[in-house]
């Protein structure tokens, strides 16, 4: 391995579905990675089995595919400090629980939940910071051999001095923390697992990460860590405590706002390098805001990131950067990307030449904001509009009739679609009907709104055979 290389890892814990904020973090992670030519770990912490919602990770690794943010050394990959899963590497931990044990770094806390609450109220209700008051760490060794003959169940707690720690944060800069306010924190569970405090650290550690970017809802858990370092003499990483994402209203973002979860914005039709562009850039200034991996990971200043504390998610912004990476996609890929959404609503979709649906999609994306949006832009192809006379009220009569009379009598020429278009144009001017009226209409009887696709585009859509049939009933509807 070279010396001084970037390490950063992505710790996901397969306790839920991905949602926004640990999506952002494994793409800063990504993107640091790329811009310093370095390695982008992944690393599972599934310590708490009775939480897990997905044991194998297998949608972790299926979301972080899809969103193209590769990894370097991980599951399924491997690499030189493997096992990637926190759960096999739990001799790992204990081995260096007990070089803290050696060292009387670490003691016995056998205090209980209930007991532990109690001291927590009263100290609230004192107006006095709740923290551990270190009890067990003034048991006599008698005590605690009583306790341990009685099989009292108990966890073991990190001891902390008075002392301060400082580390360094890319945003904040010199972050010096005063461990007397800090609570002697847990290093395993009553069940035996270790904590996300002490196994994360661990890994970071014997993994050699040379930066951690995370939440800065995490900054609290730093100077325990830090303090885990300083005890095994090992060098501290890097940190970047990044903004927390908020709703419009300033609240931390939860499961009630839309697009909180990689599931909504997956089934709600983003793309994937709209997801990325967005969550890259959002709360910066950028003069070109359409942008890719690549671009992203050599524009983007990850030296001397801003050190907001929260970060606004805003999904109208999120639904135009998806709109323009519609506009700019492969013909074929948004084909790929539209058929499921289009199968949901027409089965028959796949008795489509491949390359005929693409041309139509071409035609219609400029009018997508979402994948989904293909459902309703493509209905027309599907079924053929339900019309009414009162959709087509807004001219005078006069003028419907004489529209009437010129499909009708053009409706034969549709074979030829400039001939039909000249024509409908000439004749219609002669009536003093502007094209705009008579194409309205025209648009109503194809797709059943007067707003959409050039009469152009649409008789390109359309089979001649349908183009007739629709013409020829609202010819019928007119006449009525």
């Amino acid at each position: 391995m070279e010396k001084d290389k970037v390490r950063v890892r992505f710790a996901p814990s397969p306790t839920g579905l991905m949602h926004l904020g640990n999506i952002r973090t494994a793409l800063m992670n990504y993107l640091f990675s790329k811009q310093k030519n370095g390695s982008f770990i992944l690393r599972i912490e599934d310590t708490d089995p009775e939480r897990n919602f997905d044991p194998s990770a297998k949608q972790i690794l299926s979301d972080l595919a899809w969103l193209h943010l590769n990894y370097n050394e991980g599951p399924q990959k491997d690499g030189p400090f493997a096992p990637y899963f926190q759960s096999k590497r739990m001799h790992i931990y204990q081995a260096k629980l007990e070089e803290l044990i050696k060292d009387k770094q670490a003691y016995r806390c056998f205090c209980t939940h209930e007991a532990l609450e109690k001291k927590r109220q009263r100290q609230i209700a004192l107006k006095m910071p709740p923290r551990y008051d270190k009890t067990c760490l003034r048991l006599t060794d008698e005590e605690i051999q009583k306790n341990l003959n009685e099989k009292k169940p108990f966890i073991w707690r990190m001891k902390l001095d008075d002392s301060y720690i400082t580390i360094q944060d890319l945003a904040h800069g010199t972050i010096k923390f005063d461990l007397k306010h800090f609570s002697d924190f847990p290093l395993t569970r009553q069940n035996g697992t270790f904590t996300f405090m002490f196994s994360n650290f661990v890994d970071d550690m014997l993994m050699k990460i040379t930066h951690i970017l995370r939440g800065e809802d995490h900054l609290t858990n730093t100077a325990g860590q830090a303090a885990l370092y300083r005890a095994f003499n090992a060098p501290l990483p890097i940190f970047w405590h990044m903004p927390i994402l908020c709703n419009i209203e300033g609240k931390k973002l939860s499961k009630r706002d839309f697009g909180f979860s990689l599931n909504d914005l997956k089934n709600a039709g983003f793309l994937p390098e709209a997801i990325c562009n967005y969550l890259a850039i959002i709360g910066g200034s950028f003069k070109k805001e359409i942008m890719s991996l690549e671009e992203l990971a050599t524009i983007i200043n990850l030296d001397s990131p801003h050190a907001k504390g929260q970060i606004k998610y805003d999904v109208e912004k999120l639904k135009w950067i998806n709109h323009k990476w519609i506009e700019q996609y492969d013909p074929e890929k948004l084909t790929q990307a539209c058929l499921p959404f289009l199968k949901q609503a027409y089965p028959q979709v796949d008795q489509i030449d491949k390359t005929e649906l693409t041309k139509i999609i071409q035609i219609l994306k400029t009018d997508l904001i979402t994948l989904n949006d293909i459902k309703k832009s493509l209905q027309f192809y599907f079924e053929a509009p339900v019309i009414e006379k009162s959709d087509i009220v807004a001219l005078s009569e006069q003028k419907i009739k004489d529209i009437s009379l010129i499909l009708e009598q053009n409706v034969k020429n549709i074979d030829n679609r400039n001939q039909f278009i000249a024509n409908l144009k000439e004749e219609s001017k002669a009536k003093g009907i502007s094209p705009k009226e008579i194409f309205s209409i025209v648009r109503i009887a194809l797709i059943g709104s007067s707003k959409g696709p050039s009469i152009r585009d649409l008789l390109e859509i359309l089979s001649p055979e349908q183009t007739k049939e629709r013409i020829g009933k609202m010819v019928e509807i007119i006449k009525q």
